[in-house]
């Protein structure tokens, strides 16, 4: 009979209930990580990208966050982006993301503890896919990528349909939006990880 070892990564990520079991957790996944995500159909990073199209159709540069092993950035490439640099809080992830070659810059962050190793006003975008979570970063984050990005640059967010039902993150857009900080242009659902049956979301912003 299975137990807690036989659970798959993806299973284990989401039943973590302490943050100071995210990290290892993630360097651990990273060599099969691609794979397992695969076998599921990952969506988001694809949606994201697309979505992120009709906001910014010329190149711009982009900021990454959490980009893991870089499957949000191989989509964002082929999307036609070129300047993409990536941030994420697990060595491991970004050992695996820099293979690719699809980033300019590649640095560990924790958005749970900021600020972001970026300069004001740097990026013209980002995208955040799979990183709103139960444990991965708290919805407070919003303020340092606000900080992060320039004036009307557009942040493309991805994230799972029970995170997204919690209403933490939604909460905080409001607040964001009632402040006149940010623009929310849309929240789409649909395909999040099919092969589980998981659905998400994709929202759409643009800082003030």
């Amino acid at each position: 009979m299975g137990g807690k070892d036989d659970e798959s990564f993806l299973e284990k990520a989401y039943q973590a209930t302490d943050p100071d079991e995210t990290k290892p957790l993630y360097d651990t996944w990273a060599d099969t990580y691609d794979e397992e995500l695969a076998d599921a159909g990952y969506a988001q990073p694809e949606r994201c990208a697309k979505a992120l199209k009709t906001l910014m159709p010329r190149d711009g540069r982009i900021l990454d966050i959490g980009c893991g092993t870089g499957l949000s950035g191989l989509a964002l490439k082929q999307a036609g982006y070129s300047q993409i640099d990536g941030c994420d809080f697990s060595p491991g992830m970004l050992e695996k993301a820099a293979d690719l070659n699809v980033y300019g810059r590649l640095f560990e962050a924790d958005l749970n503890k900021p600020p972001l190793d970026v300069e004001d006003a740097t990026y013209d975008a980002i995208t955040a896919v799979g990183v709103f979570s139960m444990l991965h970063i708290d919805v407070s984050a919003l303020d340092e990528f606000l900080r992060a990005v320039k004036p009307k640059a557009p942040i493309v967010i991805g994230l799972n349909d029970k995170y997204y039902q919690m209403g933490h993150l939604t909460a905080k857009l409001d607040a964001l939006s009632a402040l006149g900080r940010l623009s929310q242009l849309g929240h789409e659902h649909g395909e999040h990880l099919p092969g589980t049956g998981m659905t998400g979301w994709v929202i759409k912003l643009r800082k003030a």
